[in-house]
């Protein structure tokens, strides 16, 4: 009953993103109950789309637009050390991080859907009127939170099998005492947690681009009705 009355209350009120849209939604016929099927289809198109690409091997240790390296003077120290043999170890490491990541990002989907369906009017209005980052930023506020929790103990689970693992934190904690590395990425598993969010989060947002720069070629009628509209 709840869930009745709030889906009703959305499109009731979703004139207002019509408004917010101007002249050409209007023109093109599109109707309080498009806008908000059209900006939950983007939505759920958005974060299905990233967890599938990112949730498998090689998700994001392939993929050089989220792989995860290791942070700041660490990176620059681990360039050296592979001149002294350490290579293979350093390798592992890497590999293990975004191996953690790739283990976490299938979580992400359960909690990215039921952001959906708690979306608010303001928020469907501000992603159907927003910029190429509007998607991005409702998730970002809605989950980040509970998706770091959520990825913490599957990542920490992760990088406890690799020996550098402990290494890692005990270098990293003395180098961000020294002012060389940020506070946030001076333990292992709060840092991969941190970069696999921000490798989920700008996968959606390459999603979002792609919807509204080519509404058609999503192949999807609705999304070519409503964010066509807008170009």
């Amino acid at each position: 009953m709840r869930r009745r009355k709030f889906t009703s209350g959305v499109i009731s009120a979703s004139g207002l993103w019509l408004l917010a849209a101007g002249a050409p939604a209007r023109a093109a016929g599109i109707t309080e109950s498009d806008a908000a099927l059209g900006v939950r289809a983007a939505l759920e198109r958005g974060a299905a789309s990233a967890v599938a690409l990112l949730g498998k091997s090689g998700g994001f240790l392939d993929n050089p637009k989220v792989r995860i390296s290791l942070p700041g003077f660490l990176n620059e120290a681990a360039k050296v050390l592979k001149f002294t043999g350490q290579q293979k170890r350093i390798d592992e490491l890497v590999t293990a991080m975004n191996r953690a990541a790739e283990a976490a990002a299938p979580q992400a989907k359960a909690l990215l859907i039921s952001a959906v369906k708690t979306m608010s009017v303001e928020d469907g209005k501000q992603i159907l009127t927003g910029g190429d980052n509007a998607v991005t930023n409702f998730f970002a506020g809605k989950t980040r939170a509970p998706l770091s929790a959520t990825f913490l103990p599957i990542v920490t689970k992760a990088t406890e099998k690799v020996s550098l693992a402990e290494k890692y934190n005990a270098v990293a904690g003395k180098a961000a005492g020294l002012g060389l590395l940020q506070r946030d990425d001076a333990n292992i598993q709060q840092y991969v947690t941190g970069k696999a969010l921000d490798g989920l989060y700008l996968m959606i947002g390459e999603e979002e681009r792609k919807i509204r720069k080519d509404p058609v070629g999503t192949g999807s009628a609705i999304l070519k009705k409503v964010f066509g509209s807008l170009k």
